[in-house]
C-alpha cells in the first residue's frame, strides 16, 4: 500500500506550497504583465519551462517556497526586462530570436526550406491535415514561426488572395 501513499508524504505542506506557489504566480503576472507567459521567442518559451521546472522543485522537494517564489519572480523579471530591450533595441531582437521561414508558398512546398529547417514533409502534410487542409490548393502560405510552432495559411475560397502584410518578417530563403 505504501506505493499508493505513505505515511510520511507531506501532502499538506504539498497542498499549502501549491497555494503559495499560485498567488505567487497570479501576484507577478498581474505585476510584469500578461506576456509573461507568452511564446513569442525560444527565450520565452525556456523561460516558461524553466518557470515550470522551479515549481515542480519547490512542491516536490526541499527547496523551500521563499526560494521557489524568488526564482519565479527572478525568471519573470527577466523576461520582462528582455522584452523591453527588444523594444528598444530591434538588432538584440534579431540576435535573440529567429526569424520565421516560409515552408510553402501557395501550394508550394520549398524543399530546401524544409531540410534547412529539419522538417520532414510528412510532418508538414501532418499539420495540413491538422488545419483540415484537403488540397494543396487551398493553401496560401505555411510559416514555420520563430517559436517553432507551423502556421498554416489556407482557405476554401480558391479566389482568395493573401494580404501580405501577414507575410512580413518572414524569410522566403534559409
Amino acid at each position: 500500500m505504501e506505493w499508493i501513499y505513505d505515511i510520511s508524504d507531506p501532502l499538506w505542506e504539498t497542498l499549502v506550497g501549491s497555494l503559495l506557489i499560485f498567488i505567487v504566480i497570479v501576484v507577478v503576472t498581474r505585476i510584469i504583465g500578461l506576456r509573461s507567459f507568452a511564446k513569442f521567442t525560444a527565450y520565452d518559451f525556456a523561460f516558461t519551462v524553466a518557470i515550470g521546472s522551479i515549481i515542480s522543485s519547490t512542491l516536490t522537494s526541499s527547496t523551500s517556497i521563499a526560494q521557489g517564489s524568488v526564482a519565479i519572480a527572478s525568471l519573470l523579471l527577466l523576461t520582462y526586462i528582455f522584452s523591453s530591450l527588444q523594444k528598444s533595441f530591434k538588432s538584440l531582437s534579431s540576435i535573440i530570436s529567429n526569424k520565421p521561414l516560409l515552408l510553402m508558398d501557395g501550394s508550394e512546398i520549398l524543399d530546401e526550406n524544409l531540410n534547412y529547417a529539419r522538417i520532414e514533409k510528412t510532418q508538414l502534410i501532418a499539420k495540413l491535415r491538422e488545419a483540415n487542409v484537403i488540397d494543396f490548393s487551398q493553401v496560401r502560405a505555411v510559416v514555420l514561426e520563430s517559436t517553432g510552432d507551423i502556421s498554416v495559411l489556407h482557405t476554401s475560397d480558391e479566389k482568395a488572395e493573401l494580404n501580405h502584410e501577414l507575410l512580413k518578417g518572414v524569410r522566403r530563403n534559409p
